[in-house]
């Protein structure tokens, strides 16, 4: 175990993941933070999903506990900074994770079902939390909040709702990012590339009827690189940015992408 986040609390929300053969982007990011002295806090709408994060980092000897909650309620928002000050007695990491696609469609066939389900997944979630932890933070006159994007924010295939709520998050991040520098707060952003995640993979599959392995094969040749990445690349990036390495960094989108961004435009 390092030390890059030694004494830090965190929270990560959306901290268990989608059933399936790899890591995903909050569990990987609430191991690798603890493993680097962080408390950490995970937190999912699935408590039993959150547990099994817990144990893994207790397995490894670190700091954790669960809290369920729905981040698309202000009032369980409010509810994760109340223990979050309760039990830590600071919050020095807040890490937005939570994101779905399921139902979209490209711009003339999208339900309106849909469109706000997914906003308030993707994008409302991030605001409430930021919301009721922000406060906290000015007041420690620190802290530092990563929200996870994603590159369809800037190179999407035409899912209206998924693109525009990724965008939108970039743009709340710059936002909350600028109107409290001055008081010690930093908000960066990742947008993940293709991903090997139970989210993309497990998800696609069956949504495709595609095997797991055609379509790691297809997504591998998307990439310049000619590799998917891992959730464990967002990871390490999220733990450079959330740590005082980052200090003189905020408003950053920061493609974890294998150099996809790169080849747009």
């Amino acid at each position: 175990m390092g030390q890059r986040l030694a004494g830090k609390t965190a929270i990560i929300v959306g901290a268990g993941q989608t059933p399936g053969e790899t890591i995903g982007n909050g569990r990987a990011m609430a191991v690798l933070f603890a493993r680097e002295g962080a408390t950490v806090m995970c937190v999912d709408r699935h408590l039993h999903s959150a547990e099994e994060t817990v144990k893994m980092i207790a397995d490894e000897g670190g700091q954790a506990f669960s809290f369920e909650a729905d981040v698309t309620k202000s009032i369980d928002c409010a509810a994760i900074a109340r223990e979050a000050v309760a039990r830590l007695k600071r919050i020095d990491i807040l890490v937005n994770n939570v994101g779905a696609g399921r139902g979209d469609a490209p711009p003339h066939a999208i339900e309106e079902e849909a469109w706000d389900r997914i906003m308030d997944i993707n994008l409302k979630s991030m605001a409430m939390t930021i919301r009721h932890v922000l406060p906290i933070m000015r007041s420690q006159k620190s802290g530092a909040i990563l929200n996870i994007s994603s590159l369809a924010a800037i190179a999407g295939h035409h899912m209206v709702t998924y693109e525009v709520s990724k965008m939108a998050v970039n743009r709340l991040t710059t936002v909350v990012a600028s109107g409290n520098a001055k008081h010690g707060v930093r908000c960066n952003a990742i947008m993940p590339g293709l991903l090997d995640t139970p989210m993309a993979i497990t998800g696609i599959a069956a949504a495709s009827g595609k095997s797991a392995d055609t379509l790691r094969a297809e997504r591998n040749a998307r990439v310049p690189m000619g590799f998917m990445g891992s959730a464990w690349d967002t990871a390490y990036a999220a733990l450079f940015l959330c740590s005082d390495e980052a200090r003189f960094i905020t408003g950053a989108i920061l493609p974890v992408d294998g150099g996809t961004s790169v080849t747009i435009g």
